[in-house]
């Protein structure tokens, strides 16, 4: 069937273009297309054929998923694991195919997504796949994902400091667009030192010192830019300095349980689903390195999120470190968000320039009561 397919699979963020190169190499007879990019429409299609109180990215997959069938999509790929995202696809495959599709279901959640498993449900969809192809593809995937993830978090942390900030915009654009082209591990250091190269010849004044925010959450939420209304962008073109630790190469080779309840510091014993525990740990690592606030994103109804926020608010009083939660669902507010966005900026703006002038007045450092015995 290999020769017949029209191959799609949900967006999320930039990382189409190694997803859609990797199931290229795998079945290179076929037709592989990204979903089209996710717009209200997209949203309001998705939502209306989903459970009301399931989470946000189930909806947009959703309405990726119907957009491509529409678009003539016969084949759709899903993978996800962690926490209820990992169950949705048998969910969305009854929903599909009760609207009337016909497509074939490559669903690699959960134990589907071992190894062995995964390589199995893979050849499933013609004749058995090399295992030689199958290592290259996934091999070439990886080191896609972990330069374009090095290149996107210096574009965050540094586009502040740049003369022309569109000019580092550019090179990343154009890593996205090349990337997408080559075909080994050679070629795909080269492009990210090529990339490099170009960054760091583009004039930055290191002089000044912009606020820096520490971007937190779920994983879906955090990393495509439709569910949060592009917050990052919003952040960046404002002059901050924006670091954000999720990405997939965090999800594909994260630390392990030990560390990460070591990270938490205490404010959390235990995992509390998803990624619950590292956004505690990531928050007062921020807190910790004198950041001037904390963005927790989350998708409504986010269990993990939610279990989190009790251990975040301890972190918030600890260190004296501002907080906001954003919470998004397709019924959220452009103009709510933007008004929320800059009320929060001009509030970490103020505690700046009053912590300046207390310092300079011979006032100290803010005190820090943190590991107290309330977090325990």
């Amino acid at each position: 069937m290999s020769g017949n397919m029209r191959i799609s699979f949900p967006h999320m963020g930039d990382y189409h273009v190694p997803i859609r190169a990797f199931l290229q190499r795998l079945y290179p007879e076929s037709e592989v297309r990204s979903s089209p990019p996710i717009t209200r429409e997209t949203a309001v299609l998705g939502a209306r054929h989903s459970p009301d109180f399931i989470c946000e990215p189930f909806k947009y997959n959703m309405g990726n998923f119907i957009e491509a069938l529409e678009e003539g999509a016969n084949t759709l790929f899903q993978t996800g694991t962690g926490c209820r995202y990992g169950y949705y696809g048998e969910l969305q495959r009854q929903i599909l195919e009760d609207l009337g599709y016909e497509f074939r279901f490559l669903c690699l959640n959960r134990e589907r997504a071992l190894p062995h498993k995964a390589y199995r449900e893979l050849g499933s969809l013609g004749s058995p796949l090399p295992v030689f192809r199958v290592t290259s593809a996934l091999l070439m995937a990886l080191q896609s994902i972990r330069s374009m993830d090095k290149l996107a978090g210096y574009l965050r942390e540094n586009s502040c400091f740049a003369e022309r900030p569109e000019e580092m915009r550019a090179v990343y654009a154009g890593f996205l667009k090349d990337l997408g082209q080559v075909d080994s591990l050679l070629k795909v250091s080269s492009l990210s030192r090529a990339s490099w190269e170009k960054l760091r010849k583009i004039p930055q004044a290191r002089g000044q010192k912009p606020l820096r925010v520490g971007i937190v959450g779920d994983l879906y939420t955090v990393m495509e830019p439709f569910a949060n209304y592009d917050l990052e962008r919003r952040l960046i073109e404002r002059g901050v300095s924006v670091s954000r630790q999720m990405s997939v190469s965090f999800l594909l080779f994260p630390p392990s349980k030990g560390r990460k309840i070591r990270a938490a510091g205490g404010y959390l014993r235990r995992p509390v689903g998803a990624n619950g525990i590292d956004s505690v740990g990531q928050s007062l690592r921020y807190a910790k390195a004198g950041y001037d606030g904390i963005l927790h994103i989350k998708a409504f109804g986010c269990a993990p999120e939610l279990n989190a926020v009790p251990a975040l608010m301890n972190i918030r009083r600890d260190f004296d470190i501002p907080v906001m939660h954003m919470s998004f669902d397709t019924h959220s507010s452009e103009i709510g968000i933007e008004t929320r966005l800059e009320a929060f900026l001009d509030m970490i703006a103020m505690r700046r320039r009053r912590d300046g002038e207390r310092l300079q007045s011979g006032g100290g450092h803010r005190v820090h009561f943190h590991k107290g015995s309330h977090t325990r």
